[in-house]
This record gives structure tokens, C-alpha cells and sequence, in this order.
């Protein structure tokens, strides 16, 4: 919920928050993926259209870089356990299918660029040489470590020749 709140998120109580969790997913409006080892949830990122999450608006490194309707996913979670066995990279491909099937024109993410020195050491959004692998490009970079990263899932409308 923090991505739809902003930091007014800590400042509620828990119970709150779960309940307005529950409420979105049962809403029928994307609110993320999850990834399953058979039965147990080992891994989660939020997916949706940016403008669902308001406080990247407000972020200030993190506005948007134009107005295409991008999808995003700004943050990840894999339980400890399932770390490093390619839980975010089931992640971002289901990411991508989703979002291209939603019709979504691009999804970006907010990653943080590991190669700048004195970068955040906060990974929950994502590292930007992974991304990069997979094909995102940095759109926008307003602070050295925390680039605007986009994957372009379909060509833009084309205007008829005249």
C-alpha cells in the first residue's frame, strides 16, 4: 500500500492498511503478482498502472517522465529462502505478459543503480543492471542512483498519412 499512500502508509494503523489491501485485491483492479513454490507464497511485486499509484506522482525522483499510460512495478518482495533461484525474474516475465495483455503500452520500473557509489543499500525496488538485461531502458535519471527504467511492450499508435 505504500506505493498508493505514500509515507502517510506508516502512519496508520496495520489494521487499516490490511483492510484497505484486501479491499483492493478482491476489487478486481491490478494490485500485483505472486509467486508460489507449490503452496507457499515466496514472492510478490506490486504491478499496475502507474496512475493507480499515486505516490510515484509525488515521488520526487520517481514522477513521470511523460504521459504515455505505462504500467509499473515499483517494488518486490521474495522470502528469504527463495532468494537468488530466479523468484524476480518470474516476477518481471509474468510482469510483462500481464501488463502486455492489459494493453499497456510500456512498464517501467524504479530500480536502483547498485553501480553508483553511496547508493541506497534499500534493494526493494530492484537492482538496474537487471532490469537492463531484460530489456528496460532508462528513460530518466533525476537522481544518480534511482533511474526511470522502461520496456517497451507495443508500438505506439501511428497517425494515418495524409
Amino acid at each position: 500500500m505504500y506505493w498508493r499512500l505514500g509515507p502517510q502508509y506508516h502512519e496508520r494503523p496495520r489494521a487499516d492498511n490490511r483492510r484497505d489491501l484486501c479491499r483492493l485485491a478482491s476489487s478486481g483492479r491490478p494490485s500485483g503478482l505472486v509467486a508460489f513454490d507449490g503452496d507457499l507464497a515466496v514472492g510478490w511485486c506490486l504491478l499496475a498502472p502507474r496512475a493507480d499509484l499515486a505516490w510515484l506522482a509525488q515521488a520526487r525522483y520517481l514522477g513521470p517522465v511523460d504521459d504515455l499510460p505505462v504500467w509499473s512495478i515499483p517494488c518486490f518482495f521474495v522470502r528469504r529462502s527463495h532468494r537468488r533461484r530466479g523468484m524476480t525474474s518470474a516476477l518481471v516475465d509474468a510482469a510483462i505478459d500481464v501488463a502486455r495483455q492489459a494493453g499497456a503500452p510500456a512498464l517501467e520500473a524504479y530500480p536502483i543503480d547498485t553501480d553508483v557509489p553511496g547508493h541506497t543499500t534499500n534493494l526493494f525496488p530492484g537492482v538496474a543492471s537487471f532490469f537492463a538485461r531484460r530489456g528496460f531502458e532508462v528513460v530518466a535519471r533525476r537522481r544518480k542512483d534511482r533511474p526511470v527504467m522502461r520496456k517497451i511492450l507495443r508500438s505506439p499508435a501511428r497517425s494515418p498519412s495524409t
